[in-house]
């Protein structure tokens, strides 16, 4: 399968685009690619249909814990507007709870506004409880089958120290699994690899390219920062420092 993004196309504001045209141009490259010339276009790996469906489990609960992060925004800002600043929506007892509470004036909640708080409470508990059916699970299957090879991997990665359960098995899931020839490559497939501008005299990086799994670009960023927190004597943490020390804009 030739991977989209590959394909060099002519940057004209207005170009011609037809299925003739396009199919002529991925013919080219995909001959260019045959007699050796890697820079026509670059080939994508499909995944298996077991390695596509190990990653739902860690995809479903990164979902659901963005649904939980909106319910309970979404209940404090409508707190919020009463005056109401303190209820904590996470708590176990906060349900419960919601019916006590008092406006600063020691006004009840308005009925309507009580009854919608409590449906998004109600959302919010099973939106918990099945992140925690998911945890549940690939606990059990962790213990069952130690041994397995994606198993053993998540539980040897999880015994670093900053490394839990979730980083684990979203690398093993979604880079580790997969055959990468380098560490570059895998830096590539997170879209962690620089994007320099050089143009004669001129030189600047731009930054990260970002064109890659944002969910493994976004976890092993996550990962960074938290190496520097719990691993501070490192040799690696005491360079960053270093190099980082005249804080600068733009060092990091």
């Amino acid at each position: 399968m030739i991977h989209a993004s590959s394909v060099t196309v002519s940057r004209e504001h207005r170009r011609a685009k037809t299925d003739r045209l396009d199919t002529e141009l991925l013919k080219r490259g995909f001959l260019g690619w045959l007699r050796g010339e890697r820079g026509h276009c670059s080939m994508a790996r499909v995944p298996t249909i077991a390695e596509e469906d190990a990653k739902r489990p860690n995809r479903e609960r990164d979902c659901l814990v963005g649904e939980r992060t909106r319910i309970v925004n979404r209940i404090k800002s409508t707190l919020a507007r009463l005056g109401i600043r303190n209820f904590k929506p996470t708590l176990r007892k906060a349900a419960e709870r919601l019916a006590t509470v008092h406006t600063p004036e020691g006004v009840p909640l308005p009925p309507n506004t009580l009854a919608e708080l409590q449906r998004d409470m109600a959302r919010l508990g099973f939106v918990v409880s099945q992140i925690r059916e998911i945890e549940d699970a690939r606990q059990k299957r962790l213990e069952q089958q130690p041994e397995t090879a994606p198993h053993a991997m998540v539980r040897l990665l999880a015994r670093i120290v900053g490394v839990g359960v979730e980083t684990a098995d979203m690398l093993v899931h979604e880079v580790l699994s997969r055959p990468m020839r380098d560490r570059r490559a895998a830096a590539r497939y997170a879209g962690l690899t620089g994007s320099p501008d050089e143009s004669g005299a001129q030189r600047r990086e731009q930054g990260l390219a970002r064109a890659g799994n944002a969910r493994v670009r976004r976890g092993m960023i996550q990962l960074a920062w938290r190496f520097l927190m719990f691993q501070k004597e490192s040799a690696l943490a005491l360079w960053y420092r270093a190099s980082t020390a005249d804080s600068r804009t733009g060092t990091r």
